[in-house]
């Protein structure tokens, strides 16, 4: 009798798991009928392979395989107009830096597997829901600190030089022009939120130009984030999506009435000085004017626009993702989205 209790309790256990993850999976469309399969061209590997060759052949060569990335990565973000491709190419290859820099890029990323797993799962939902959307080629490369994520003629550029991980030497070395609450950020699991972000920003959502309130501009932002909720691999954090810390998510989370209480107060919603409003919306350490001893997480404008948007869809569950993409009302996304989170 107690055996037949206990295989009953095991039985009840099993079908409660089998339904959860069920419904968590039902939570998203079905995607595995859309043909993908992202692979990142590794332009980095390619270029210092060829480093001991004489520059005019590999000019050659370069040019004919990555185009207009390799016009790109010559004159903007590794050298400039005013220097022959030879003469830079010859430069960088004597670089004991750009030497040792490859090295470290090519022992942290060996292969990028994991990277294009999680591109061809965020592309295959954005395909669903943009089936016209065009992907670019994504093309890794290293161009010393100088670019993370370039957009040109239908490429996508990712610098694998600033995903090295938070505790990379080079970072350290480099604290005065990238200081470190941006470079903790420079970890592998930044790539596809990052690729996904500049991807909505550049090819799908140009912010339109009538966008001069502080209101605006938070829900805009808080858009963005809500399409990346839609978008991303299920597992990927909020605090990687917005580029917090734990703590400072935290944070948001546990004065969230509070700082909606202070925009009220001070009558932000509607500030159109760019100089006022930007430092809710910028990157930073902290948000200045909110907490104490600068302990606030920053961009807290953005935050908050990106509660107002889950709050708006789940007041208004009929409303798909491209029709929230396409409404530029601001105020009725609030309005309708009943957004009164209770102060401490």
């Amino acid at each position: 009798m107690i055996d037949n209790v206990k295989h009953r309790q095991i039985y009840l256990i099993f079908l409660f798991a089998i339904a959860f993850i069920s419904c968590k999976q039902d939570n998203r469309p079905d995607v595995s009928h859309i043909n993908l399969d992202i692979k990142i061209d590794r332009f980095d590997k390619s270029l210092y392979a060829n480093k001991s060759k004489n520059p005019s052949e590999v000019d050659r060569q370069m040019a004919k395989n990555y185009g207009f990335f390799y016009d790109d990565y010559i004159h903007r973000m590794i050298g400039s107009p005013e220097y022959s491709n030879d003469q830079v190419l010859n430069t960088l290859f004597k670089d004991q830096a750009y030497t040792d820099l490859t090295k470290d890029v090519d022992s942290i990323f060996p292969n990028l597997k994991l990277q294009e797993a999680g591109l061809t799962e965020t592309f295959k939902y954005i395909k669903y829901y943009y089936p016209k959307a065009k992907i670019p080629k994504f093309i890794s490369f290293v161009s010393g600190f100088a670019y993370q994520m370039p957009v040109g003629d239908n490429y996508l550029g990712i610098g694998l030089d600033m995903f090295l991980g938070k505790d990379s030497k080079f970072y350290k070395a480099i604290v005065q022009s990238v200081p470190l609450y941006l470079s903790r950020r420079f970890t592998p699991e930044y790539i596809v939120p990052r690729v996904a972000e500049t991807y909505a920003h550049e090819e799908l959502f140009v912010e339109p130009d009538e966008n001069h309130t502080l209101l605006s501009k938070m829900i805009f932002q808080g858009k963005i984030l809500y399409f990346l909720d839609q978008v991303l691999p299920e597992s990927t954090t909020d605090s990687i999506k917005i580029g917090y810390s734990t703590e400072q998510l935290e944070w948001a989370k546990q004065f969230e009435g509070d700082i909606w209480a202070y925009f009220l107060e001070n009558n932000y919603l509607y500030e159109t000085d760019y100089q006022k409003i930007q430092v809710f919306l910028s990157e930073g350490p902290f948000t200045p004017g909110l907490g104490e001893n600068r302990n606030s997480a920053p961009k807290l404008g953005t935050w908050t626009g990106w509660q107002i948007v889950r709050k708006y869809m789940e007041e208004n569950p009929n409303v798909t993702l491209q029709q929230l993409m396409a409404d530029q009302d601001a105020q009725k996304i609030l309005n309708q989205s009943k957004y009164k989170p209770k102060q401490k």
